[in-house]
């Protein structure tokens, strides 16, 4: 039984090890010895004996000049594995779900592919009036939540792809004009949410979040939508902090660091 407590303290002290040298990842030198040992509060022998598994295991590397401590690229095998694993929807659901009792409205998960949205999933508060969207249809991106929370995150030349595609209007709220999208998507990034005030469908208002992917690249946006009557101005402002945070929930789960 002591034999096994010990083997327990040692696994956490060597991750404990490996979670530092990873959040101190950006340091050029890499992390000392002495550096490791006062963190960590433990001696150097501690250190050298609880990182010898890992780097014979390649999650860690020493430089041989320096001695210094390194992710090794079993690190970067390990995550891509891990990353290989991931399917959007899946990792989405739980967080959607989560979201849909909380707000009682329809949640949407949305792809971009420029220039509109893909819907991949739904999740409704079957006591509502039904969205009309579904599961594979698509929508310009200028005029939708979900489409100026991704557009707000991605370079000028996909804004200007979306304003070349033409914007018309379908409501008499819709932007139809390059400079007001771009302001828009200005205050999107300011604020961390997008909103669809009645500007693809007259009595639906829609609040979205971007999500980020391992490489901190916007891949996809979540959404609540709901009439006007439910979803008033009023209550966008307390929506949208609850969407953005669900969010970024899915996007660590990603990978994302943000």
């Amino acid at each position: 039984m002591t034999e096994g407590r010990n083997q327990s303290t040692s696994l956490r002290r060597a991750l404990a090890v490996l979670e530092h040298v990873r959040d101190h990842a950006g340091a050029s030198q890499g992390l000392s010895l002495t550096r490791l040992a006062d963190v960590l509060e433990v001696s150097k022998s501690t250190v050298l004996r609880l990182t010898a598994p890992l780097i014979e295991a390649k999650l860690l590397e020493r430089d041989r000049r320096t001695g210094a401590y390194r992710l090794g690229h079993g690190s970067l095998l390990l995550g891509q594995a891990y990353l290989a694993t991931l399917d959007l929807r899946t990792v989405a659901a739980e967080e959607s779900h989560r979201l849909m009792t909380e707000v009682r409205e329809t949640v949407h998960l949305v792809v971009y592919d420029a220039p509109d949205v893909v819907y991949i999933d739904k999740v409704e508060n079957e006591t509502n009036v039904r969205m009309a969207s579904r599961v594979g249809s698509r929508a310009p991106a200028y005029r939708t939540a979900v489409g100026k929370a991704i557009l707000a995150w991605q370079p000028e030349a996909d804004v200007e792809q979306v304003v070349a595609a033409g914007m018309p209007f379908v409501t008499r709220f819709t932007i139809t004009d390059g400079t007001r999208l771009r302001a828009e998507l200005h205050r999107i990034r300011q604020r961390g949410y997008a909103v669809d005030d009645r500007e693809n469908e007259p009595e639906v208002r829609c609040v979205a979040a971007p999500i980020f992917n391992h490489a901190d690249a916007v891949i996809a946006a979540i959404s609540v939508s709901g009439l006007t009557s439910r979803i008033t101005a009023a209550r966008v402002r307390d929506l949208g902090p609850l969407v953005a945070e669900t969010a970024a929930r899915i996007s660590r789960k990603l990978g994302s660091t943000r």
